[in-house]
């Protein structure tokens, strides 16, 4: 990974430029500030609802009917999702950041009012597909504007600002959506999703006042396009059909399209990913392989409560809680990693990542059992928050190895905005898995429990081994 740029020569120096001091005051205050509530607030609204829309289901089935539908609200707001990231680094080079803001969040809000506004499922899922072309569109904008938006000594805080957003959502989703769906107000939670979607596009517009794009159209590279595109529809829908072999094929069928995918982008002039990422010897390609197994050890969270309810006898708001332990350390982790300013600690850290999250996960798998008690219960949150720890000090340091990867910015930009496409795709990626290896486990909980736990665990495994390639000089 590349070395932080020192801010200031010596103060006796005789071409000494004043400091910038390379803080979180720094930037958190005047325009930084603005900058980084608006990247934040983008990552935000997607993460947060995720979970929103989880806890909101049963409420909506109730009053409007289509059950048969259940999981297309979600995999078609995720499938938008990432046909949007494909176009993050084109937006921002075409409009510019203000404008792509502006779009993603006003898209995100007419897709929050008509689901508010729908009668019925089939206009939801329609209004889930709007709302995932802008939901997608702000995730990678996130860590795309980090590059030309802020300066460098900054791009490690603003990302772990960033990133932490996932985190956030994580533990405010679930519960202010559950909030809405027990006053049965859950046309109302989307109204004000798009009210506050609204009110992010006019400050983000006043954030970047200024700011315009090359107003250069880069040609969509439809050759790669086509076979990603896809394969995450092919990935998506792996969580539609039964559980089993179909799931299995369906992952493969995606898995050889993005073997496809890589083998049109190597002989392409105009690519998806950065042309450097093809490169013998250039370790870009594994910074997004060390995301996408870190990506995958994120999606444990999503049956962690379900674990402790069926294993532990825990009360919903116990294994919500306890949900939430990953997120935390997650969070309170990269926040802390950020201030690290030594390359050989950075590096060391983005290597411990990946082997504390594999650890973690292998124990809080292997401590599954029925009747645990509140010991157990508190073993499970320290091995959790361990995993979470380890997702948190490599994050944020990847997406600056990202950034830094090429010094022209059109390439820049797409080294970034690719963070989020490799991320949502391997959340598509384990989320199949996961269910797959679920209904292994038959009847039996602890069987269920310890084979999606310790299945994650495998694919985070390979992390270890592309973050010691991804960081080597």
């Amino acid at each position: 990974m590349k070395e932080p740029l020192t801010s200031a020569r010596p103060a006796d120096h005789p071409n000494a430029p004043i400091a910038h001091p390379d803080t979180w005051p720094d930037l958190l205050s005047g325009r930084h500030l603005a900058i980084v509530c608006v990247l934040a607030s983008g990552v935000l609204l997607y993460a947060m609802n995720l979970y929103f829309t989880a806890a909101l289901m049963p409420s909506i089935v109730a009053e409007i009917g289509g059950r048969q539908y259940y999981a297309w609200v979600t995999t078609s707001f995720v499938i938008a999702a990432i046909v949007a990231s494909l176009f993050v680094s084109r937006m921002l080079e075409w409009k510019g950041a203000g404008a792509a803001y502006v779009l993603g969040f006003l898209v995100f809000a007419l897709g929050a009012a008509g689901n508010a506004a729908s009668p019925a499922m089939e206009p939801l899922i329609l209004g889930r597909v709007v709302q995932g072309l802008g939901g997608g569109l702000l995730a990678g904008l996130g860590y795309a504007v980090i590059r030309t938006a802020l300066p460098e000594r900054h791009w490690a805080r603003a990302t772990g600002a960033v990133s932490a957003m996932w985190g956030v959502g994580t533990l405010f989703g679930p519960a202010l959506g559950g909030l809405f769906a027990e006053l049965g107000l859950w046309r109302w939670a989307y109204g004000a999703l798009a009210a506050v979607a609204l009110l992010f596009a006019i400050v983000a517009q006043r954030a970047f006042a200024g700011t315009a794009g090359s107003g250069r159209r880069t040609p969509v590279p439809v050759a790669s396009l086509i076979p990603l595109v896809l394969a995450a529809v092919a990935i998506s829908l792996s969580a539609l059909v039964p559980i089993g072999w179909p799931t299995l094929a369906m992952i493969g069928t995606g898995l050889v399209l993005l073997g496809l995918f890589v083998a049109v982008e190597r002989r392409a002039h105009d690519t998806i990913l950065p042309r450097i990422t093809y490169r013998r010897g250039n370790s870009l390609k594994w910074v997004y392989l060390t995301v996408a197994a870190l990506s995958a050890g994120v999606m444990v969270e999503t049956f962690i409560p379900l674990f402790a309810q069926q294993l532990a006898g825990a009360s919903p708001l116990i294994a919500g809680l306890l949900g939430a332990v990953l997120s935390l350390a997650w969070v309170v982790a990269q926040l802390f990693v950020v201030s690290v300013s030594s390359e050989a600690a950075r590096r060391r850290a983005v290597r411990l990542g990946p082997l504390l999250l594999t650890a973690g996960l292998i124990a809080y798998g292997l401590l599954q059992a029925e009747g645990a008690g509140p010991a157990m219960v508190g073993l499970w949150a320290a091995v959790l928050a361990l995993a979470g720890a380890g997702i948190g000090l490599a994050w944020p340091l990847l997406g600056v190895a990202a950034m830094s990867s090429a010094s022209d910015p059109a390439e820049g930009g797409k080294a970034a905005a690719a963070i989020t496409t490799t991320q949502l795709i391997a959340f598509s990626v384990t989320s199949a898995l996961a269910g797959t290896l679920m209904a292994a486990g038959g009847q039996s909980g602890v069987d269920a429990a310890r084979y999606v736990i310790l299945g994650i665990a495998l694919l985070t495994l390979l992390g270890v081994l592309t973050a010691g390639v991804a960081t080597r000089r």
